[in-house]
């Protein structure tokens, strides 16, 4: 008898006649069914006057359909133990749901719902825009979160990767309830959509259920108008009265499409991506100079970013940022050690294994690499990528990408001028 952990997931991908594109992973053995409709494009997709639209839509849809109120879409789902949520990205929106696999149809119905006849009633539109505004407000109020916003403002002026997703005050006052549906009706289209199920699913049937949900007709896709960045050296305080100084440093890093995208893996979990990487155990565990340390990869389909985030006191900032750039500069010398190369390569091959055992995320996966790769990845050649990561190819990443004069650094808090030049002479 086949054990669940022995079936290979079988991937079919259809495209049709009006341009959506149809992915599925069948995994027999889950209860669970995931199911996404992804619009491949974000908010760096977005006019420069429409900053927050994408994520202005993904909320207001939600408010009311032609076939469903506001209260109709959730309790749908949710009246059989579903999830219905979505998120707006810089690159893509998606809006998803699972639920047992026998509410498939249901899941669907609701999707398609929501991204083909969402009204827009002005009333609505005017209370989902005040939402908005406290969700901007409180955002500004977690640091650790607004830090990252403003590194993307100062770190690609002019490019509209630099917009932050949400919005601002500004650009969500003076966006009209007309912009915003022209908005929807001209990206929630046929071509820039891609349909994507992970479960126990048969992929004929989820095609039947988009050609009867989704198959509107096809019409002129708009054109990204996508500029690749150029990366600004940032050295900026941002005084706020604190208790803690954020501290965040950032470097150019690979691209989704980039040869070092898994080169970047291995290096961001040698740095700062877990509670064994360099980082914490300097900063936190050997010299408990801060509570949260880590670091982050941003890739992007032309560009990325890894940055290294610190929540401490003035009092020790200094030997902080000292430390993160002693380890950047260290590794950028000497690449990565042979037994830690093993050691990260077995971290990031487990995350990635474990996260395959989640239906969503393989649901995720496939949509992301539908849009960027327009190919299937399965699991097994991701893993291959890792197992492929030697130190020369560490030190050729960190040698192409840890530019120091690309460099930036931000500190959000209380710092004095004294503390800041000495942060900033590092880089």
């Amino acid at each position: 008898m086949q054990k669940a952990f022995d079936y290979i997931p079988e991937f079919k991908k259809t495209i049709l006649s009006n341009g959506t594109r149809v992915v599925t992973e069948h995994h027999p053995y889950s209860r669970a069914t995931s199911a996404g409709v992804y619009i491949d494009m974000g908010s760096r997709d977005e006019p420069a006057h429409l900053n927050g639209a994408a994520h202005f839509v993904e909320h207001l849809v939600f408010k009311g359909t032609h076939k469903r109120s506001a209260y109709e879409i959730v309790k749908s789902i949710e009246a059989v133990g579903g999830e219905l949520n979505a998120y707006t990205t810089r690159e893509y929106t998606c809006f998803h749901s699972c639920t047992l696999r026998e509410h498939l149809a249901l899941s669907m119905d609701v999707l398609a719902d929501l991204v083909s006849s969402a009204t827009f009633e002005p009333e609505e539109f005017n209370k989902e825009r005040e939402v908005i505004l406290q969700e901007i407000l409180m955002s500004a109020d977690d640091l650790e979160e607004y830090i990252f916003d403003l590194y993307f403002g100062k770190a690609f002026p002019g490019n509209s990767l630099s917009n932050p997703i949400l919005g601002t005050e500004q650009s969500l006052q003076s966006i009209t309830r007309d912009q915003l549906f022209n908005f929807y009706k001209s990206r929630y289209k046929a071509e820039h959509l891609v349909v994507s199920v992970a479960g126990s699913v048969n992929h004929d049937e989820v095609v039947e259920l988009v050609e009867k949900n989704l198959m509107s007709k096809t019409e002129e896709k708009v054109t990204s108008s996508r500029v690749n960045p150029t990366m600004e050296v940032i050295k900026q305080h941002f005084s706020k009265d604190t208790e803690q100084v954020h501290y965040l440093m950032g470097l150019p890093s690979s691209s989704f499409k980039s040869n070092h995208r898994f080169d970047s893996y291995v290096v961001n979990a040698l740095l700062g991506g877990g509670m064994t990487s360099q980082l914490y155990q300097k900063i936190r565990e050997d010299r408990a100079l801060a509570y949260s340390v880590y670091s982050y990869l941003q890739s992007f389909t032309d560009s990325g970013l890894m940055m290294f985030y610190v929540g401490t006191s003035e009092d020790k900032l200094e030997e902080v940022s000292k430390i993160v750039f002693d380890e950047l500069k260290y590794v950028t010398k000497n690449g990565i050690s042979h037994q830690q190369l093993d050691f990260y390569k077995r971290q990031v091959r487990g995350q990635i294994m474990l996260g395959a055992d989640d239906i969503e995320n393989r649901m995720n996966s496939l949509a992301v690499n539908e849009m960027v790769f327009q190919e299937y990845r399965p699991v097994d050649h991701v893993v291959a990528e890792i197992e492929k990561v030697s130190t020369d190819t560490v030190k050729k990443f960190v040698s192409e990408y840890f530019d120091f004069s690309k460099a930036g650094c931000l500190l959000l808090g209380k710092a004095d001028k004294s503390t800041q030049d000495k942060v900033f002479s590092l880089i």
